[in-house]
């Protein structure tokens, strides 16, 4: 990339380093770009702005609308059946419950629902891997105790009730406080 840069200024061209991987084949002066390639010659007359200061992640752009809010929470809920339904077959055909084990397949759909969970996450409004995440695990918490409650009759008490209430609060706390 040193080269590249070397003779990018060499044509008068500006360049940035934020640009994703690149390369000069120095036999071909073919500047390599991923899903983009053409000689320096070809380029000569782009500009790039190295200058410009590179955008601000999507918290501190991002507002939270009457709909973002509402696809946030269906999300998280979405996730939530997902996870927990899918762990719970696994679990009721290893494991079993009061009623006994289910058969091999409960594992296999189960495992299959896992997977699909994974990429219910990505269909969040915002980009933050790290706080939606955190604000999952406590819609997390309700769910499950919500689901446990349902499957296999285990009614949450009123220590389930209040820590799941206070989660809630706080979660949603860090996911729609201003930035």
């Amino acid at each position: 990339s040193t080269a590249c840069a070397q003779a990018s200024r060499r044509k008068g061209n500006h360049y940035s380093t934020s640009v994703a991987k690149w390369s000069l084949n120095q036999e071909t002066s073919e500047l390599w770009l991923p899903f983009f390639s053409a000689t320096m010659s070809d380029i000569s007359s782009m500009q790039v702005d190295d200058t410009t200061e590179p955008p601000k992640q999507d918290e501190e752009n991002f507002d939270w609308t009457a709909a973002t809010i509402a696809q946030a929470i269906a999300v998280f809920c979405l996730a939530g059946l997902c996870e927990i339904a899918g762990g719970w077959l696994v679990w009721i055909a290893i494991r079993g419950n009061s009623n006994g084990k289910k058969p091999w397949w409960f594992a296999l759909v189960g495992s299959l629902i896992l997977v699909i969970y994974g990429f219910v996450p990505t269909l969040q409004p915002t980009d933050s891997f790290g706080r939606v995440y955190a604000v999952y695990g406590g819609f997390f918490i309700v769910l499950s105790f919500l689901f446990g409650w349902w499957l296999d009759g285990d009614k949450p008490d009123i220590g389930d009730g209040v820590g799941g209430a206070i989660t809630l609060v706080g979660v949603l706390v860090i996911m729609f406080w201003p930035r």
